[in-house]
């Protein structure tokens, strides 16, 4: 399984941080160089042009809201790959979104991939802290999707990354607490919630 990140600003650069501290070799992207940036968090890191990154199997789209219409046609086929969204659309129009979850919006520029939203809770600087809290528990990440076994797939990314993943089920229904709606924040997002009663 091939991992790449597309953006590297706040929330992109914790994301790698998590990949790093685990040795996993991931993909940066982004409209800048990355390559002094990617070196300093770790050597696991590898920068790739956009097209390039795209080709991986598992995309984290960790960019402006604003600009997944492009990465999505930076990409010859989204057929089979898995896409994570990090990004949140807070001050987006519902209209503009057609009514419809951010997300739900957002996997209409990627067609025939699985899309998953996750990492898009926490504010950087929280999830920086890393995947331990001071209390010896597990940083959650939530996650929501359509698809069964893509939101099963990413959880075991996220163990991986040593956070305590949790299924909130369907983007349109669960899915909803991690999510903006126009001036609105869900109802999940900036809880900063730990797991304790894991065997790790």
């Amino acid at each position: 399984m091939s991992y790449a990140i597309i953006g590297l600003g706040k929330i992109g650069t914790v994301i790698a941080q998590a990949f790093a501290r685990q040795g996993i070799e991931v993909a940066v992207a982004g409209r800048r160089p990355l390559d002094a940036l990617a070196a300093q968090i770790g050597p696991s890191l590898t920068p790739r042009r956009i097209e390039d990154a795209l080709k991986a199997d598992v995309v984290i789209l960790a960019m402006p809201f604003a600009a997944h219409r492009d990465i999505g046609l930076a990409a010859e086929s989204w057929q089979g790959k898995l896409v994570i969204d990090a990004t949140n659309a807070f001050g987006v129009p519902p209209e503009e979104l057609g009514g419809l979850p951010s997300t739900a919006a957002l996997a209409k520029s990627f067609p025939g991939a699985k899309v998953v939203k996750a990492f898009n809770h926490l504010p950087a600087g929280v999830l920086a802290q890393g995947a331990r809290t001071p209390q010896g528990g597990r940083r959650v990440v939530f996650i929501a999707s359509d698809d069964d076994a893509a939101s099963a797939s990413v959880a075991a990314l996220v163990e991986r990354l040593d956070f305590a993943p949790i299924e909130l089920g369907k983007i349109g229904e669960g899915g909803l607490l991690v999510q903006a709606r126009g001036n609105t924040w869900g109802q999940l997002v900036f809880q900063d919630l730990a797991r304790f009663n894991s065997s790790k």
